[in-house]
């Protein structure tokens, strides 16, 4: 197996992890780690003997892939050089700042018929494999994405932020078109939008709602799945997983309710059979493997073998198309039921009541 070489471009809190797994990995040599701090890129680069450079254009010779984990805002203008050399890219989540670059870039890819992937690394989760092969054809989810704020990632909104993950994994799940989307969201911290609350509706029936925040207290990444053979919930962080589904007793046996009914009947013991004897729990083990290094390693096997990535730029393209529908939504949504009223998430507190909370 020939050697890979492999270099990172920003090397700051997640592009470092990015250096680390690759330096690691078997047939893999980290050529060269691109930051323009000095400081930062310097350490990263001695850490594991490898070398630094402060411009990412040092780079186009010499490397057979690269990993980028710079600002959403620059995706376009750096992915697309190195791409247009012919060079696979990894690119972090989102793909683009925008609709009209992810289009861009994914153009650019195909038209060089090079490989392009992106950071979706949720579905590189265990513990979302695990979940979504025991919820075949869903038909409602629920998820709940939230976290304090980072002070990170301020070029964009909560929506390309955190919520972009599970439109991502609901596109995957979900084997339909989405008909309509509706949301609201508020900006607290200034700029972009930081909570949303959104409801797709696909064609085949499937609703999802999905809620985004990074200015909760406490960090939460979760998701429900209903269907016609039961229940999945998932924790992301937590890697738990548990379905529930019908037992034989509840679908063949005499129903709960009319065992209730019957005179003499032991509500108390029928509380505790719901869960067991009419419904069946499953927690199956989860693998405790790194997610981040299984994207990693699927980069560096689609390169080697030319095989499809999990998460293309096709894939990121119609997450980003969802998120674009959401945002528009958000920006339109009309808090007092007309435009005369508050509109889209940058709520215009009156004057009086600005007042009252400085």
């Amino acid at each position: 197996m020939s050697l890979m070489n492999v270099a990172v471009v920003g090397v700051g809190a997640l592009g470092r992890h990015h250096a680390r797994i690759l330096a690691g990995l078997e047939g893999v040599n980290l050529s060269a780690v691109a930051d323009t701090n000095p400081e930062q890129g310097r350490a990263v680069a001695e850490q594991h003997g490898s070398r630094w450079v402060a411009d990412y254009r040092e780079l186009f010779e010499g490397i057979d892939a690269v990993s980028l984990a710079v600002p959403t805002h620059v995706h376009l203008a750096i992915a697309s050089e190195f791409l247009s050399r012919n060079i696979p890219v990894l690119v972090e989540k989102p793909i683009a700042c925008n609709l009209e670059e992810a289009e861009e870039l994914v153009r650019i890819a195909e038209a060089h018929n090079t490989l392009l992937q992106v950071g979706h690394v949720e579905r590189f989760n265990p513990a979302t494999q695990a979940a979504f092969a025991r919820c075949a054809n869903p038909r409602f989810i629920r998820s709940e994405r939230v976290s304090p704020y980072t002070f990170r990632s301020t070029d964009i909104g909560v929506i390309h932020d955190l919520l972009i993950h599970d439109i991502d994994l609901v596109l995957s799940l979900v084997d339909s078109e989405v008909k309509s989307v509706e949301a609201f969201g508020v900006s607290v911290m200034g700029e972009h939008e930081d909570v949303v609350q959104a409801r797709l509706r696909f064609q085949n029936g499937c609703i999802a709602d999905l809620t985004a925040s990074r200015i909760c207290p406490t960090a939460k990444r979760d998701m429900q799945i209903w269907g016609a053979s039961g229940c999945v919930t998932v924790d992301f962080t937590s890697r738990e997983v548990t379905s529930y589904q019908p037992s034989e007793t509840l679908l063949y046996g005499t129903p709960p309710l009319e065992r209730a009914r019957k005179a003499g009947a032991n509500i108390e013991a029928l509380k505790q059979d719901v869960f067991g004897t009419f419904l069946k729990v499953d927690s199956p083990d989860v693998s405790s493997a790194d997610a981040l290094t299984a994207e990693l390693s699927s980069f560096v096997e689609a390169i080697r073998t030319g095989a499809e990535p999990l998460v293309g730029g096709p894939q990121a393209l119609q997450a980003m198309q969802i998120a674009e529908r959401v945002l528009e939504s958000v920006n339109s949504h009309e808090w007092d039921g007309s435009q005369q009223g508050a509109v889209g998430p940058f709520i215009q507190f009156p004057a009086e009541q600005r007042r009252m909370a400085g």
